[in-house]
């Protein structure tokens, strides 16, 4: 058994996903009504889940007990960057509704569906899930909240002994430990998911609002290659797209099947760690940028917002377009806060041009019909990005003190 599990370890983890993946696909279109075979996908997902908050919590913690030299600066500037990134997905996802302006047939869908009545809602949703008891925090997986306690308690654990730290390390090293096992075991996982997709929906899951798909695909794309790219090589100044690359490898296809940036913190950490970055700021730019850095989700706010816009015949400059993009910008911030994610802040964008309530709910029942595919790219490049920005940054760091960037 150890000889198999080695040599199951030996074999490139993407190799072993892309198996998963063909046989899901096989296993869904031949055998569709074997249903005990999307517990795989289940199982994976649900321990992913499980385990990220616990990691996150003591992580943070764990880095910042330790007094040492000062990482904010690394911090600050991956957080600008996680900003002006989302802010730049909604302005292309406006540039590309205008050349490619896209009408729905509305259908009743979704319209007894709670959303956020505006801006003011969300960042009150995200001031509370902040001040979040702890304890419920971590059992919810509210990761603003466990953010905020892990940061509290970090700090306020400076002063305790190097026995405490050590134990705190022992910890995260061993929560790290259970996270590379559970990674593992990605492509049985990714087998599940896939065929739980394919057996649900057939092919023609891949053809549905094929033109509202292809302009928020096509605009995720184009900020990922395009956009990212011009982002990476000022940090590193070199070539971006092997790193572009590395991250699409290591967390964009976990990301897509998982549809969980949550899911995915694990992921990226790891990934983090295998390059060597510094585990005291890693352990805070990952977990943030899960619910910040939400470029997928600005597109998907602008796009299907433009959308209604159109089919209602109502016309939007582009200085409108600007303000749209920076409400998207701070919704899709406050989109890990809100139940239902980007879809369900929709509403709230469509309010900006007069748009009922009524209206733009049926707007987010045509978001949840090409869900599989669109909430799929939108996870892959907002986690993906996470660890693409959080690396530039570093790197960025690494060139200025002189230091050979390898990852």
């Amino acid at each position: 058994m150890k000889k198999l599990f080695e040599k199951w370890n030996s074999i490139s983890l993407i190799l072993r996903i892309v198996c998963g993946l063909v046989i899901g696909v096989i296993l869904g279109l031949v055998v569709p009504q074997a249903t005990g075979i999307a517990i795989l996908g289940d199982v994976f997902v649900g321990a992913l889940k499980a385990i990220a908050p616990l990691l996150v919590f003591f992580l943070l913690i764990s880095a910042l007990c330790h007094a040492g030299k000062s990482h904010g600066g690394i911090i600050k500037t991956v957080i600008i960057m996680y900003m002006f990134s989302t802010f730049l997905a909604a302005l292309v996802a406006v540039i590309a509704s205008r050349l490619f302006p896209v009408t729905l047939t509305l259908a009743d869908a979704a319209t007894d569906m709670a959303a956020p009545d505006g801006i003011v809602e969300v960042l009150k949703t995200l001031l509370m899930n902040m001040v979040a008891n702890p304890v419920s925090s971590l059992l919810n997986a509210n990761y603003i909240g466990v953010l905020t306690w892990g940061v509290i308690i970090g700090v306020g654990m400076r002063a305790a002994n190097d026995t405490t730290k050590k134990v705190l390390d022992d910890i995260s090293n061993g929560l790290s430990q259970v996270v590379s096992w559970i990674i593992s075991m990605a492509p049985f996982g990714i087998l599940g998911l896939v065929f739980t997709s394919i057996s649900s929906n057939g092919l023609e899951i891949f053809s549905e609002y094929g033109k509202l798909l292809l302009v928020l695909v096509g605009s995720m794309l184009f900020i990922y290659f395009v956009t990212n790219p011009i982002i990476v090589f000022w940090c590193i100044r070199k070539n971006p797209y092997p790193l572009i690359f590395k991250c699409l490898k290591k967390s964009a296809i976990t990301a897509f099947f998982t549809r969980s940036s949550a899911a995915n913190i694990p992921v990226n950490m790891k990934a983090c760690e295998e390059w060597g970055m510094d585990k005291d700021t890693y352990s805070v730019t990952i977990p943030l940028g899960a619910t910040i850095n939400m470029d997928g989700a600005a597109i998907t706010i602008t796009v299907m917002t433009l959308a209604a816009a159109n089919t209602l015949g109502i016309h939007v400059d582009f200085l409108s377009g600007i303000v749209l993009s920076i409400l998207a910008t701070l919704a899709a911030c406050g989109a890990s806060g809100v139940a239902g994610g980007s879809l369900l802040l929709i509403p709230m964008a469509c309010s900006l041009f007069g748009i009922s309530n009524d209206i733009a709910m049926q707007i987010v029942g045509v978001g949840f019909i090409i869900g599989v595919i669109q909430d799929s790219v939108e996870t892959a490049l907002n986690s993906s990005s996470d660890l693409l920005l959080s690396a530039s940054a570093e790197f960025r760091q690494w060139r200025l003190e002189g230091k050979e960037i390898k990852y």
